[in-house]
């Protein structure tokens, strides 16, 4: 039987057929069409961008770095050629095999790779990233003939900080240290692009704005293998601007040899202007090694030391000041009616009444009768025992805080700590305690809970010297502008005045540490020998470790940690103070024999050598100093 064939059925389905394929056709072809004008019109910028990044490069120009200079033109910061191991992430296909290749021909330590991948993470991948700073002659030669080898890796041209001076001023310049993944956290990466360094510490990281400049960009062709064609544009980077500091380098490194053998600190400050002279703290360190970052057994050498050489002790270092303080509580008793020339016995012991406890003197059989003017001179412990008791502790707080004690300064350093001027408020917030009586009298004499840096030891100098006149100290003296070599200088900041009722008790202050310098019994009468200027100056001695009543302090026998600190302040001279300066010795026994002379030494270079006062002969002597110098405080 011969099949009867539906024609009409199949001829429905052959049509059905070609239009869903004409359909799919023209869906397919409107898709196409939308998808074209899609990239052509709405992604056209994007793909134009991304087709320009085949031949065009962005470079990113780093700016110069401003110097920094001290009062007298010496460099302290300054910028030498390195070549340096650069990658650009953006053209390496395989970064583990790059780095492995690259560790054949340049020595990579473990740190440098962990330090270039944690910052590869957090910076753009068309930004280049330092592998390895400051290569050897030998490792760049083979570098730049090798380096078509190795796409992605460059041998770049940089400026790379360094510190002539060493560690003389490392506490003060501080130092710059590359960029790392803690300091991307906190930066602005358009300000840091194409950058690897940021101060760190001291003045690089205070004034970081200042002297970081601005970036530059230069637009280059490349061909297929990624060298450069032709250049197309560029903006040249804004070089950051030069600093001027008030430190008197030569000062500086006399401050430093005179601490050698010890570990202290000195300050030095001009009073009329606050100008910062010397700022030593010993033992120092080597800031150079930081730049790049230093070796992990050189840090923890560092860290590890028992002189501790990273601690900047005339910043950050917190001690009794001792007698030092004496003559500022002579001035809070006499703005609170206690007359400078009232008199009091010293037996070699105070005691509170209806106690037996005895708060000794320095001088075991006492001094005698004497006044506040003799009391300093002299540095009796006594006087001031039964003056503390007097004023008691909230007067004695706000007195003393108004010279600056336990209160930051304002210098420009990072991080001033504030020391502590004790009070009952103080006690029963910090130590949930009541404030007694005893710790009173001790607070008398700079013992107890008071602690004070060696800066604000010498600004408190410095404003006693001003008769009153609170001036911030700074190290930064004019800011110079690199392209016009215009000099803006910068002024004294005034913080106020202190007046007092009478502006006598000044005079009569200064007076007292004057014969401390050239009395016939002053603690520190060997400083005032043969120099044709008058200064004033007080000693202090502060003690470490208590004492029990039946014990009797044996310096020959005690271990180092528990020696007494040696402490001075002075200035000079009386009638146009020209420096006040605080010197820290620790353990090292009274103020009378080390810090003193250090601090004596130190103002008769500066006045001397440095600003040429006082170099005629001494037409007489100011008081007799043929007697022995004491171990007073």
């Amino acid at each position: 039987m011969i099949p009867v064939r539906d024609y009409l059925n199949e001829s429905r389905l052959i049509h059905g057929r070609i239009i869903f394929l004409i359909g799919a056709v023209l869906l397919l072809t409107l898709l196409l069409v939308i998808r074209l004008g899609y990239l052509q019109i709405y992604q056209h910028e994007r793909f134009s961008t991304l087709a320009q990044k085949n031949r065009i490069d962005l470079y990113s120009l780093p700016p110069v770095r401003g110097l920094i200079y001290d009062r007298n033109g010496e460099v302290l910061a300054q910028n030498f050629r390195v070549y340096n191991l650069e990658i650009l992430p953006d053209k390496v296909e395989d970064m583990d095999d790059l780095l492995d290749q690259l560790s054949r021909i340049v020595e990579l330590t473990p740190a440098d790779i962990k330090h270039f991948r944690s910052v590869l993470l957090k910076r753009p991948s068309f930004e280049r990233q330092t592998l390895k700073a400051n290569l050897s002659e030998d490792e760049a030669a083979v570098l730049a003939i090798n380096q078509h080898r190795y796409p992605g890796a460059e041998l770049q041209a940089r400026l790379q900080r360094y510190y002539p001076e060493g560690e003389v001023a490392s506490h003060v310049v501080g130092y710059v240290g590359r960029i790392s993944a803690d300091d991307l956290e906190s930066i602005d990466n358009k300000i840091y692009r194409g950058m690897e360094y940021i101060g760190k510490n001291g003045i690089e990281a205070y004034y970081e704005d200042i002297l970081l400049g601005k970036s530059g960009v230069t637009r280059v062709e490349t061909n297929a293998h990624g060298r450069i064609v032709r250049q197309l544009e560029q903006i040249a980077p804004d070089t950051g601007k030069t600093i001027h500091l008030s430190l008197d380098i030569e000062l500086q490194k006399k401050s430093i040899q005179a601490l050698k053998g010890f570990e202290g600190s000195v300050v030095a400050i001009e009073p009329g202007t606050g100008e910062i002279l010397a700022f030593a703290s010993f033992p120092s360190y080597n800031p150079n090694p930081f730049v790049n970052g230093i070796s992990s057994k050189g840090y923890s050498e560092l860290r590890g030391s028992e002189r501790r050489p990273l601690l900047n002790r005339a910043l950050y270092g917190r001690y009794a000041p001792g007698s030092t303080i004496k003559g500022f509580m002579s001035l809070v008793g006499m703005e609170n009616g206690i007359s400078h020339r009232t008199e009091s016995y010293c037996p070699g012991f105070y005691r509170l009444p209806g106690h037996s406890h005895r708060y000794r003197c320095w001088k075991k059989p006492g001094h005698g009768l004497l006044d506040g003017h003799d009391s300093i001179v002299q540095s009796c412990d006594v006087y001031f025992y039964r003056l503390a008791k007097q004023l008691g502790i909230d007067r004695m707080h706000e007195g003393m805080s108004r010279f600056g004690f336990g209160q930051q300064t304002g210098i420009d350093l990072l991080g001033e700590p504030t020391g502590l001027m004790p009070s009952k408020e103080w006690k029963k917030q910090a130590r949930g305690q009541p404030w007694y009586p005893g710790e009173t009298i001790i607070t008398g004499i700079g013992q107890g809970y008071m602690l004070a840096t060696p800066l604000q030891l010498a600004a408190a100098t410095a404003t006693l010297a001003n008769r009153g006149k609170k001036i911030s100290p700074k190290f930064l003296s004019a800011i110079e502008h690199p392209q016009s070599q215009i000099r803006e200088a910068i002024d004294p900041k005034v913080i106020g005045i202190e007046k007092l009722r009478q502006d006598e008790f000044y005079e009569q202050v200064i007076s007292s540490m004057r014969d401390v310098i050239h009395g016939k019994r002053g603690t520190a009468r060997r400083l005032g020998k043969d120099i044709n200027y008058q200064m004033a100056g007080k000693t202090g001695t502060a003690q470490v470790k208590s004492i029990a009543q039946n014990q009797t302090y044996d310096e020959e026998n005690t271990i180092k940690k528990h020696k007494d600190h040696s402490l001075f302040v002075g200035f000079a001279p009386l009638d146009d103070p020209k420096i006040a300066i605080a010197v820290v010795v620790e353990h090292a026994g009274s103020g009378s024999r080390t810090a003193a002379p250090i601090g004596g030494s130190l103002i008769n270079y500066y006045l001397t050598q440095r600003l040429g006062i006082g170099l005629e002969e001494p037409e007489k002597k100011i008081a007799d100093n043929s007697v022995k110098g004491t171990t007073g405080s």
